[in-house]
């Protein structure tokens, strides 16, 4: 069977390798190249979520805890663990109950994944591993496991494995309309943020609409001594601060827009990252101290008044030969790679 997979992201990619191991001759398109948009400009994070417990997605967490460990397994030269510190304060943000709890939830559905349970830390313990953090109303943190990776390295080996198997990559095509691909078995629309404009391009109205959503993050040249989750000010949001090839990843806004083109980070963004990194880390960091930002657009299902409880699970469509991918993220895409493939030779 010929099988041709539009988009050369990582959901597309995992689906074309899950193709060819099946046996199926996979051509896949990109219109610039692989890894080009969205998948290299993540947190670099193969993780659970530990904040869509509070959506109550308890499925897409459990997934995302075990398919961490796939990673490693695969391409333990391009991923590794990452112990990430969730400081708490008195008085502020979420209580220490909430944490807690979360915490724990965390720990069993990540059981049977290899990954180290948390455990609770002192705020001398704390400051020992992040002496920049402040002090003031510390109580303590826990530290729990995930993984990081580097997306794009990570993504481009997804490629290789495809091309091993006999798979063709064309790159610098663009497909606007499915019609050019009519000579193929199947297709499949793996095109991301792009993908309700292939959509329309088929007959039928679309079962699912997507919700665009901008992410951008910023780069210190400055080294981070211990990873974290913190609570923006003022706000239930959650960023990272991470340490990432020798300088210090902070990320990621949460801005929706109108359509899937990628403005790049505005410097509203770079502000808002700054000040909720200068509120608990020292030294304080300008905008002068910004070596790189850089943001991609994620293809959310279902939209939500509040970007930050729209789910980051996947959906699937089928027109005639056409299948239609919607959504999802970089730490599932193997699983909605392979779950795409069976349902296409279907």
């Amino acid at each position: 069977m010929e099988v041709a997979v539009v988009g050369a992201g990582i959901v597309g990619a995992c689906t074309a390798w899950a193709l060819a191991r099946q046996g199926a001759e996979v051509t896949l398109y990109e219109r610039g190249q692989p890894m080009g948009e969205t998948s290299r400009a993540s947190s670099k994070l193969l993780h659970g979520g530990l904040r869509y417990l509070e959506t109550g997605q308890f499925r897409l967490v459990g997934k995302a805890l075990h398919a961490r460990t796939d990673w490693l397994e695969l391409a333990p030269h391009l991923c590794h663990r990452l112990e990430m510190l969730l400081p708490m304060y008195r008085d502020k943000g979420r209580s220490q109950f909430t944490i807690s709890a979360g915490i724990r939830i965390y720990d069993v559905l990540a059981m049977g994944s290899g990954f180290p349970r948390a455990r609770a830390l002192k705020p001398s313990e704390v400051l020992a591993l992040q002496p920049g953090l402040s002090p003031d109303g510390l109580v303590g943190a826990w530290a729990f496991f995930d993984a990081q990776m580097d997306d794009h390295a990570l993504g481009n080996w997804v490629i290789e494995q495809f091309r091993q198997l006999g798979g063709e990559l064309v790159t610098d095509f663009e497909v606007r309309d499915l019609a050019v691909l009519d000579g193929f078995d199947r297709i499949v629309n793996a095109t991301g943020p792009w993908a309700m404009q292939l959509r329309e391009t088929a007959p039928g109205k679309p079962s699912y609409t997507l919700d665009w959503v901008r992410g951008s993050h910023i780069v210190l040249d400055r080294v981070c001594p211990a990873a974290m989750l913190l609570e923006v000010p003022g706000s239930s949001r959650i960023f990272f601060v991470l340490p990432y090839k020798g300088r210090t990843l902070i990320g990621t806004t949460e801005v929706r827009q109108s359509g899937p083109n990628n403005p790049g980070p505005s410097e509203d963004e770079i502000r808002y990252l700054l000040d909720a990194h200068n509120h608990y880390l020292a030294p304080a960091a300008m905008r002068c101290d910004v070596v790189e930002a850089f943001s991609g657009v994620r293809p959310l299902l279902r939209s939500a008044d509040n970007p930050s409880e729209a789910t980051r699970e996947w959906a699937f469509e089928r027109t005639g030969n056409v299948l239609h991918i919607y959504g999802g993220k970089w730490t599932t895409a193997k699983l909605q790679g392979d779950e795409a493939a069976n349902r296409i030779l279907q």
